[in-house]
């Protein structure tokens, strides 16, 4: 009997041995938890100072990307010795190549939107569109609501910032004789930009997150439409009643649209078709079919560059014959048409400065920080007092740079609570002037109108509307909690 036991102890050995390995190599592929080192509080330290330098942006007049880059180097660099002392410094470099692939999708898909967007700007579309509405001799309440709606359509699939320059333009140009009117239209562009760019996620730099992290589906975010028209209607309709009745008086010349202007709007919707299908279908990032759209791009340049190329040598041949003609016609037609100068003039400062948070706060997350907090967060609070927390925290802080912590911190969540979370973060910022983008951008548009006090003064129905979208959230989606 002690024989057959002590034969049975022989042969269990080695798989005892292999499960202890096995569990030892477990361990060591776990990051160490850094936040009682030296090299966690070093991080901290220089997170903050970073992001503090970002925000006092015009106040130092240092763009905000350099501290943010600054940063990030530094905590990666204290992490790498960290893990180095331990002699497990390939798990640090693997998870700093997993953080710059996340930021390379985010990259190429900003980039390749920002481009075709120079390309329309280049081609006069959003003039046309300016010229348009103000030449329809609109009363300013029928212009407040038609730019309100236009832009909360338009920031789905433009970037807010763009969209929300070209109604302010709308804006400004067509009540320069009224500031009240400005400054009432200026308020609301802000909010319809933020609540339009919230139920799609093409809209902004937290729902591209959202979707690019596999959280939510493309679908999936069009459920947030009604609480996002919520957000919209409810300040809108406060603001309507202190709105001007006159209709204002204004001309403004037409504007022609370039050969190739709307071939081009047709170009920018089959890329963003084939995001769609490359993420959807094929599994494959959306950055993938951005860059394919780019290349679409890039060869509609070329025809038109070769076909207006003939144009003028033949009209360079009849001026020469006759006389007269304009030389460098085909030079500004290279420039025109080149790709590379859209790429140029891209927001560079801001993608550097997301890359610098992206980057900084997955080394926080690495470190251990973000567990920490989401455990606090989440663990404490329930997940919808957290995430309406967090909301109101994105009318001073960007809500890019908040979302992608959460996304660090991994909190276990229903469907239903990331939409809640991608609704308040994304309407959040209407709170405030200096909330967003949007209105960052129109406080130096419409600079002596639209001011950071005008809009404190309606924040009370802004707030109003932000819990509104909230209320209509729980009610048409309570099948996703």
């Amino acid at each position: 009997m002690i024989s057959g036991l002590l034969g049975l102890a022989v042969l269990a050995m080695p798989a005892l041995a292999a499960a202890a390995d096995t569990g030892q190599a477990a361990q060591n592929l776990q990051p160490l938890d850094l936040t009682g080192h030296w090299a966690g509080y070093i991080s901290l330290v220089v997170m903050v100072a970073a992001y503090v330098a970002a925000m006092l942006e015009e106040v130092t007049e240092l763009r905000k990307s350099k501290p943010m880059l600054l940063a990030a180097a530094l905590i990666w660099f204290v992490i790498v010795l960290a893990y180095r002392e331990q002699g497990r410094d390939e798990l640090a470099v693997a998870a700093f190549r997993g953080n710059l692939q996340t930021y390379i999708e985010l990259l190429l898909f900003i980039m390749v939107s920002m481009t075709y967007l120079n390309a329309m700007e280049d081609m006069r579309i959003f003039d046309a569109l300016k010229v348009w509405l103000v030449t329809k001799h609109l009363s300013y309440r029928q212009l407040f609501w038609i730019t309100g709606f236009l832009v909360f359509f338009l920031s789905c699939v433009v970037n807010g910032l763009t969209a929300g320059l070209l109604m302010g333009a709308v804006a400004v140009a067509v009540g320069k004789n009224n500031p009240r009117f400005v400054s009432l239209a200026c308020i609301n562009i802000v909010i319809a930009t933020n609540a339009g760019g919230s139920f799609s996620p093409l809209g902004g730099i937290s729902t591209l997150f959202v979707w690019q992290h596999g959280i939510l589906g493309f679908t999936e975010f069009f459920k947030l439409f009604l609480p996002c028209l919520a957000n919209f209607l409810v300040p809108a309709l406060a603001m309507h009643f202190a709105l001007p009745k006159e209709i204002p008086s204004i001309e403004m010349a037409q504007v022609e649209l370039p050969r190739g202007a709307k071939r081009l709007l047709v170009l920018f919707g089959v890329t963003i078709a084939l995001a769609v299908v490359f993420d959807m279908q094929l599994h494959l990032p959306a950055a993938a079919g951005m860059m394919a759209g780019l290349s679409l791009l890039q060869f509609f340049y070329f025809y038109l560059r070769k076909t207006e190329k003939a144009q003028a040598l033949s009209q360079s041949e009849f001026s020469l014959f006759f006389g007269g003609g304009d030389i460098h016609a085909a030079t500004a037609n290279a420039v025109r048409f080149d790709i590379f100068e859209k790429v140029g003039r891209l927001e560079w400062d801001t993608l550097l400065f997301f890359y610098g948070a992206m980057m900084g706060i997955g080394g926080l997350g690495y470190i251990g920080y973000l567990d920490a907090v989401s455990h606090q967060l989440y663990g404490q609070l329930s997940p919808t007092l957290a995430n309406i927390a967090i909301g109101l925290c994105s009318a001073f802080v960007d809500n890019g740079t908040l979302m992608f912590a959460i996304l660090t911190m991994h909190p276990d969540i229903t469907q239903g609570q990331w939409l809640l979370l991608t609704l308040t973060l994304g309407v959040g910022g209407s709170l405030l002037a200096i909330g967003s983008a949007p209105g960052i951008g129109l406080l130096g548009q419409a600079k002596g109108q639209y001011t950071f006090s005008n809009h404190m003064k309606w924040c009370p129905v802004i707030l109003l509307g932000y819990f509104a979208s909230i209320g209509v959230h729980f009610l048409v989606n309570a099948h996703s909690f």
